[in-house]
């Protein structure tokens, strides 16, 4: 499963398949496959297709104060990916740290009286820490009691993720989660985890548009940006396919 969703995207997202097309049509001398793919990375590097995709694969979420969220018996904060930066030390930097400050901020309003987070672990980086390793030490670093705060294994993927929290939580008779993960990833981790056996409480993080985001004549002017949350957003739409996870 794991490995479909890794091999899939390159071929049937938008820069992949207009790359694809534009060398079809160029190889068999047919035009209009290359305006075709030229049309289709166009549309896909445009805010005007890439915002409200976005929005669609957050469900239509809000952000919403920690203090009005239920309580749980813990708190979970997935793995989000991180940067291990160039050197022997393999220091771990921010790739985005809103799961991290959502789930301290539910902890600190005492929503649950214990945090995990999972140990997202790249091959890529065999001896480095997991990203639950780094992101405990700085939850302690900022008041949390080392005895509030559980990690999990290696996992290098939601399935996994979710099947090592249930091994975790179980045993301590722990099944009702507040779950943190970024908005447009909230609806599939949410499937995988309550397949798990958990009784989920959504609390997305990490939205992807900003509240009151308008169309103006900006939304058609292509940039990387845009591309780059088309391709976002349309990598977790496979991976739900995938998991079947609608």
């Amino acid at each position: 499963m794991s490995t479909l969703s890794q091999l899939l995207p390159p071929l049937v997202l938008p820069l992949g398949a207009a790359l694809i097309l534009a060398v079809i049509g160029l190889v068999s001398r047919r035009r209009w496959l290359t305006a075709g793919a030229l049309i289709l990375l166009w549309l896909a590097s445009t805010p005007i297709t890439s915002r409200p995709l976005a929005r669609f694969m957050e469900g239509g979420g809000e952000r919403t104060l920690a203090a009005a969220a239920p309580t749980a018996d813990a708190i979970v904060v997935l793995s989000g990916g991180r940067l291990v930066a160039p050197g022997p030390d393999a220091v771990s930097e921010w790739r985005g740290a809103n799961r991290f400050f959502g789930g301290l901020e539910l902890f600190d309003a005492g929503r649950a009286p214990t945090l995990v987070f999972t140990g997202g672990w790249s091959p890529r980086h065999p001896d480095a820490p997991t990203e639950g390793q780094v992101l405990a030490a700085w939850a302690e670093r900022w008041g949390v009691a080392p005895g509030r705060i559980l990690v999990t294994e290696r996992v290098t993927n939601t399935e996994e993720e979710a099947a090592a929290v249930a091994s975790l939580l179980t045993p301590l008779d722990a099944r009702r989660v507040l779950l943190v993960t970024s908005a447009f990833h909230m609806q599939r981790a949410s499937v995988l985890f309550e397949r798990a056996g958990m009784e989920v409480i959504a609390f997305p993080v990490d939205f992807q548009v900003s509240d009151g985001w308008r169309f103006g004549f900006t939304s058609l002017l292509p940039g990387a940006t845009a591309l780059g949350l088309n391709h976002q957003s349309l990598h977790e739409a496979l991976a739900r396919t995938v998991y079947r996870a609608w």
